[in-house]
Order: structure tokens, then sequence, then C-alpha cells
């Protein structure tokens, strides 16, 4: 069986494990383990009689609902199947300039999507191998060590040399985590370039500043940028671009309604921008690419402020805990970061730490050989409930001591 490019591939895990899908504890893909919420389930269950019939093709109340709660107007937002199908569309639109500038390590549907219309890729490396462990100096009292990363990334508008970022509103967790600055000491010229962005940051967590990006929508012809994991901050600590499309008719946000929700098998995702991007998106793509149900559901849950609270008050707990765990374990480097996911490295193969976990405990982790600038010396894992995070750095510790005898 081929090894799978994305996290949450059950089937692969379950015939490596020799057990059924359903055994696995799959820390592979982010999504939260406190969904799917009850309000989701009780849409489904309401709607199934709507079943024989056509979703409306302009899906007007699911686009009120996602106007309400991002507090856009509908005729920015554009519903799709999944944020993957959205992608294909900015893509598209990336492929028609000069080149787009991908900041990697990148989710690799990004790549895919944009070299599939015949776009020129200029990645922008983040340089993993200048972050380096400090002492928080905002947090004196504290034996913990955080995690400070060069910002080197992009390179700058020419009428920037830096921006400040005030992050007062951030946890001491994730403040180190937080990028004032995307620069490479190479000057951006004028040109018919995009740039494609996530934030947070997939694979590492880190969260780029509202501040730093808004230079490149002065500037570049096209800026997206996927904001999938934004939902897990909540909305102080956030640093979303969502307020900025009025401003900036060259600026396409894509979110995920899937992950914060543990939805995924239901593809839900949207695009906010200028309308007449997303009318043109909607010409473009097959009709109906939300199902009725998908749609019932989305629309339940944006009023779920019971279960927004729940996922703010525990993630910041359980990602520490998971963090510090993670941390004393020998050979292992976790990455502090703003989602629902943890980066790590390490100095022993993950594809022989991978297997093993799988062989010994059914717990299935996300490799990075689907990131080039990673390969196998990193691993990503989700934030998940308190006795599976234990189970993990249980399992993980039996397999790093055996793998150390082994070798």
């Amino acid at each position: 069986m081929i090894r799978p490019v994305h996290g949450g591939n059950l089937a692969w895990a379950a015939t490596l494990a020799g057990c059924p899908a359903a055994a696995i504890l799959d820390f592979s893909a982010s999504i939260s383990p406190l969904g799917p919420p009850e309000s989701a389930l009780d849409a489904i269950r309401s709607h199934l009689s709507s079943l024989t019939a056509y979703p409306d093709p302009d899906y007007g109340e699911l686009r009120a609902a996602l106007g309400e709660a991002l507090n856009v107007d509908p005729d920015w937002i554009l519903p799709g199947n999944g944020s993957a199908e959205l992608l294909t569309w900015a893509a598209l639109d990336l492929s028609k300039l000069e080149a787009t500038y991908l900041v990697t390590p990148a989710f690799g549907d990004y790549s895919r999507a944009l070299l599939a219309f015949g776009a020129q890729v200029l990645d922008c490396p983040l340089d993993l191998t200048s972050c380096t462990t400090i002492k928080n100096g905002q947090d004196a009292d504290s034996t913990r060590d955080e995690f400070s990363c060069g910002t080197g990334i992009l390179p700058v508008p020419k009428q920037v040399i830096e921006h400040e970022l005030v992050t007062d509103n951030l946890s001491v967790f994730n403040r180190s985590f937080v990028s004032p600055v995307l620069s490479l000491p190479v000057p951006l010229v004028d040109a018919d370039r995009g740039l494609l962005l996530n934030n947070p940051h997939n694979p590492t967590g880190l969260l780029f500043g509202r501040q730093a990006i808004r230079p490149y929508l002065e500037q570049l012809p096209l800026v997206v940028v996927d904001e999938a994991f934004m939902d897990f901050l909540p909305p102080s600590e956030r640093e979303s671009l969502i307020a900025e499309v009025e401003e900036f008719p060259n600026l396409v946000i894509l979110r995920s309604l899937t992950k914060f929700y543990s939805l995924p098998g239901l593809r839900m995702g949207c695009a906010i921008g200028h309308p007449d991007i997303l009318r043109r998106w909607q010409l473009q793509r097959d009709p109906w690419p939300v199902n009725t149900l998908a749609a019932a559901a989305t629309a339940a849950v944006l009023r779920d402020t019971v279960f927004e609270r729940q996922t703010w008050e525990w993630l910041p707990v359980a990602r520490r805990e998971l963090f510090e765990g993670l941390a004393d374990l020998p050979g292992l480097r976790p990455f502090p970061g703003a989602a629902n996911f943890l980066l790590v490295e390490s100095s022993i193969s993950v594809s022989l730490i991978q297997k093993s976990l799988l062989e010994r405990h059914r717990i299935l982790i996300r490799d990075c050989l689907s990131f080039p600038e990673l390969g196998d010396r990193f691993f990503r894992v989700a934030v998940r409930s308190r006795a599976d995070n234990l189970r993990l750095i249980a399992g993980l510790k039996e397999v790093i001591s055996q793998l150390s005898v082994d070798s």
C-alpha cells in the first residue's frame, strides 16, 4: 500500500498495524477531539428528508450564516467542498501570474494545485536551522523553555523596513511564536507575482501578524491566505485578515470548517474575497459542490457558541501539557505553535518511530516526508484529549527507548 501524503489515512495505518481502522489512535490528522458538536448531528438528522431535493445552487442560507459568523457581507463569501476545493480555483488564478511565492515547508496540496495549472512556484523557506530554544523573558518565573524562530521568509516589499507587532493579547506560550516581520535579504522588485501563505502556518504552527502581511497586500496583485486553523485561536488572539478583504480586492481568505468542528467527512470550507473573484470561481466549478447535510450542519455549528468556548478553554492547557511531555523525551524537540498541532524534531528516524508506534501501540503520527524541507527527522502530532496525549507520550517513550537500544 502506498505511503500516504496526508494525515488521517487510517486504512494504511490499520494495514501496517494489523488491526481494524477503528482501533487506531490518530494523531496524524489535526482534528479537534471534542466534536462533532451535537448541534451538527441534530442538524444532519433533521435534514435527512431534504435529500430528495438538490441543494440551493446559490447557498443563500449558508452564505448568510457564514456572513453573520464572520461579520462579512454574504456576497463576499463562497462555500466550497472543503477549503481544498477552493484552493484549486485560487491556484488557477495564481497560475496566471508570472510566479507565486510559497512559504515552505508547505501543505503538499499547494504545490500540487499550482503545478497542475503550470504555475511558476518560488519557494520561500522558513529558516528552521536558526530557530533556538530560549528562556521567555516575559515569563521570568517559568523554568520552561520557549522557542524562537528566525523570521527570514519572503522578499521585503521595497517600501517596508520593519513592522512592530504588539502581541499583548497572546498567551505567553504563543507570544514568542508570532512572526513580526516577513523578510529575506532580497529586494522585491515590482513584478506580476502572487503569494500563497497559510496562517497559522502548517506544519510549524507559526502565527504571522496582520501587519506583517499587509505590505504584500499593498504591492502584490494577488495574495491568498489559508486560515484553516485560525478558528482554534480565540478572537482576541487571532491574526485573521478577513476584515481587510473590502480594502484589498486582491486578497482571498480560505477557511476550513471541518477541523475545528471535527467534520472532515462532510467536506466544508469557504472563501472570503471580492465578489468579482468569487463569481468567476463559481462559474468555473461543478454545480452543487456542498451537499445538503454539510450545509445544514455548518449553519448549525456556526451558532454553537458553547462548543466554541469549550474548544478555546481546552486547547491551551492540552497543548502545553503535550508540549512539555514531548520535550521531556530524549531525542525529541517540539516546536510551540498557535494551532491544534505540534511539530517535533527527532534525532531518530521518524519512519522507524511511526512504524513501531503503529505495531506496538496502534498510534498513528504524521511523518513529514511529504515536506521535502523536513524529511525523516520531523513529525507532527495533533493535540487530543489528556488521556490520548498521555498514551502518545507513553508509547513514544517505550518506542524511543527500544529503538535506541536496537541502534
